[in-house]
């Protein structure tokens, strides 16, 4: 059995980078870099007197329990057992014993690591300010959070993607000053001024977190108020997993029929985070018009506009539902806000 009480170790990481950057013109620069980063000894959570699985499917079994006897089962390591030989087995927990049941401990034996390529594009010309950015990644880890506990027997079969991991992301920002005194023909306070900006962004959406709140594994690991989920993870069969990219229809997000309970004694052979949800297509806009008052004085008004094409993004972390003990397993449950237009004003001084 493991040392659950040993003394914990400062957390530290590696980071690297290396980056080319090659010039256009006078106006434009192009940046490509590999970024990269190890943590080690980060701070998880880990069943510290976890149920011993085969001693508890041992003990189902009524045919090895004396008459009368409850078999051992999900949420009950800690009872005490009577053998049919007539030995006294005090619950299957070590190495704190029954009399202290699930206990969890923070201790500093997680890993994460992170890979990326990010591509820049800056571009400033007249009245266009542009700047693009491409990121591919991949970020790994052992718990994203203090509520997800790893596994305490092996904990690096909860390695996974990390919750915040984004495969492709990319970003443009941009700002234009609106030659309207050249469309006119007309130059005053009231054709000069304007401006357009905003923001686009398209990404890959945040990985889907399967969740079991079953005790199949007999770790007895139970979730506590700050450890949220437990330690159990679905059963996957071989198939495809036939993500929808269109969630708007209204079917399931992913093939749901492929998960199961896990079985008897074992933790689940799906990974906590393999696959991603719906990803992100979203436009933000200003028009702006910048009135000079005095010499140190200026007026600016704003007309904004967030998801401006009113297009349903059903972009987050609990977007999908992960939850095999749910009634919308496989489902997407939640999107973000529609379009929202507001006015402002700004006074500088």
């Amino acid at each position: 059995m493991p040392n659950y009480l040993s003394c914990n170790k400062i957390p530290y990481a590696e980071k690297y980078m290396l980056s080319i950057q090659h010039e256009f013109g006078n106006n434009t620069v192009l940046d490509a870099s590999y970024v990269g980063n190890q943590a080690h000894h980060l701070l998880v959570l880990r069943e510290a007197n976890p149920g011993n699985p085969a001693l508890c499917l041992y003990l189902s079994n009524p045919a090895n329990l004396a008459a009368g006897q409850t078999p051992c089962g999900p949420f009950n390591e800690s009872n005490v057992f009577l053998t049919a030989s007539g030995q006294t087995i005090d619950g299957t927990r070590g190495p704190l014993g029954a009399n202290f049941g699930s206990d969890t401990a923070e201790t500093t034996i997680g890993n994460s690591s992170y890979n990326s390529l990010q591509v820049t594009l800056r571009h400033s010309s007249g009245p266009l300010q542009l700047l693009a950015a491409y990121t591919w990644s991949k970020s790994l880890d052992q718990s994203s959070n203090l509520g997800e506990e790893v596994n305490p027997t092996n904990p690096s079969l909860s390695r996974a993607l990390s919750a915040f991991d984004i495969t492709q992301n990319f970003v443009v920002s941009y700002s234009y000053r609106i030659p309207l005194e050249r469309l006119v023909n007309k130059k005053n306070r009231w054709t000069q001024g304007w401006e357009l900006s905003g923001i686009a962004r398209f990404s890959s959406g945040l990985p889907v977190t399967l969740i079991n709140f079953g005790d199949n594994s007999l770790l007895g690991a139970e979730p506590n108020g700050i450890n949220n989920f437990g330690v159990d993870l679905p059963d996957v069969a071989p198939g495809a997993l036939d993500l929808n990219r269109n969630p708007r229809n209204g079917l399931q997000y992913f093939n749901a029929s492929l998960f199961s309970d896990n079985a008897p004694g074992t933790p689940g052979n799906a990974s906590r985070r393999y696959f991603h949800g719906p990803g992100m297509a979203n436009f933000d806009m200003a028009l702006l018009k910048n009135l000079r008052l005095t010499e140190a004085k200026s007026l600016q008004f704003r007309l904004e506009g967030f998801n401006v094409f009113n297009h349903a993004q059903f972009f987050g972390p609990q977007a999908v539902d992960g939850n095999i003990g749910s009634g919308t397993f496989g489902q997407v449950v939640s999107a973000m806000a529609p379009r929202l237009v507001q006015l402002g004003a700004k006074f500088n001084f």
